[in-house]
């Protein structure tokens, strides 16, 4: 964990910042003077007016190139320059020094559409206390023709058990909520740690506040190398520690800890999972095939088996599948297979659905 910097910062309020508004919306920025320009394009372009922007630079390593960007906007926002905290002490931070009663959040490599504001304040006025919306996926790693919800659904009511069975799933960038909620919801963690969001979430389901939803696309989520965080073994170990942490800080009823404890068993196999992929790349076969086999164990399933028998009979095809997997997938088969029995067919077929995923 490293070591915190001192709790010093600085304000800016611009000129033309509203004294009394409906909104504050709270943008961290950290690392984000390549796409900070468009976030706050895309909040000056709302049909919704009542709004400060908070923009909060985190001790970011490129603040020189991120003050250069900022200076056109400097008469029209809030600007707080601190020592890096993190995500969740930034935007706490911001909702400290907002004047909304409500609270926004984008992301400064995010776009919202010119309505999200006047779609989400609608909504949250028809009784919900938080509320988020669909998104359009952008950027270099963005998957093709899916927004957010068709890759991660929220179906039915938002609760503590739906979060936590990924039911439902909250984008933060198109988030709305009520100040007093986040507020006596107790803010965002302060530990050095990812995902204080979801645990944020699920602090305001428990407590009893209505989230709602619409899946309407009213914002442009980027995803590209850098927002993944490091690689997908660290990604999955971040998730079991959030959950983990929601355990030991949270008081979950019976029924909610049943539902996290099958997550947590889930992301321990997705963890072997990406293990047997790490390994497979960096050609440690033996590796591989017991993180796979370990999988398989804690998730018998045919593309399991299929994936544990190429491991074993023929894990340098396996490799070039892997490696290939953004290829023309019918005919990538064709060709491995055209010497091939149906068994290895279906084996490739089997490979080629798993790391699609």
């Amino acid at each position: 964990m490293k070591v915190r910097q001192p709790d010093t910062f600085t304000i800016k309020r611009g000129g033309n910042v509203l004294p009394s508004p409906r909104v504050s919306v709270v943008m961290p920025a950290y690392n984000a003077a390549r796409f900070i320009r468009s976030a706050i394009e895309s909040v000056r372009a709302q049909t919704f007016r009542d709004f400060e922007l908070i923009i909060v630079n985190d001790g970011s390593p490129d603040s020189d190139e991120l003050n250069v960007v900022l200076a056109p906007f400097l008469d029209d926002i809030v600007f707080v320059d601190q020592a890096n905290l993190g995500a969740g002490p930034a935007r706490n931070r911001a909702i400290d020094l907002a004047r909304g009663e409500l609270i926004a959040f984008l992301d400064a490599d995010d776009e919202w559409l010119p309505n999200f504001l006047a779609e989400q304040t609608k909504l949250i006025d028809t009784g919900w206390d938080m509320a988020y919306a669909d998104a359009e996926l952008f950027g270099d790693a963005a998957p093709s023709e899916h927004t957010f919800m068709e890759s991660a659904p929220s179906e039915g009511e938002v609760t503590v058990a739906s979060l936590l069975d990924f039911t439902c799933n909250v984008i933060t960038s198109g988030t709305i909520a009520c100040k007093s909620v986040i507020l006596a919801a107790g803010q965002f963690e302060t530990v050095d740690t990812r995902a204080q969001d979801f645990h944020l979430w699920i602090r305001i389901a428990k407590a009893g506040f209505r989230i709602g939803y619409s899946d309407k696309v009213l914002l442009r989520y980027r995803v590209h190398t850098e927002n993944l965080s490091g690689d997908s073994i660290q990604r999955v170990e971040r998730e079991i520690a959030v959950f983990k942490r929601v355990r030991e800080t949270i008081d979950l009823s019976s029924a909610e800890l049943l539902i996290l404890d099958r997550q947590l068993r889930s992301l321990e196999v997705d963890l072997d999972l990406e293990k047997g992929k790490s390994h497979l790349v960096n050609r440690d076969f033996t590796a591989a095939r017991r993180s796979f086999s370990r999988a398989k164990a804690a998730r018998p399933s045919i593309k399991l088996k299929a994936v544990c028998l190429a491991a074993r009979l023929a894990p340098r095809l396996l490799l070039r599948i892997y490696v290939r997997k953004h290829s023309d997938h019918l005919g990538l088969i064709r060709a491995e297979t055209s010497a091939s029995s149906w068994t290895s067919f279906s084996v490739i077929s089997a490979l080629l659905k798993l790391f699609s995923e």
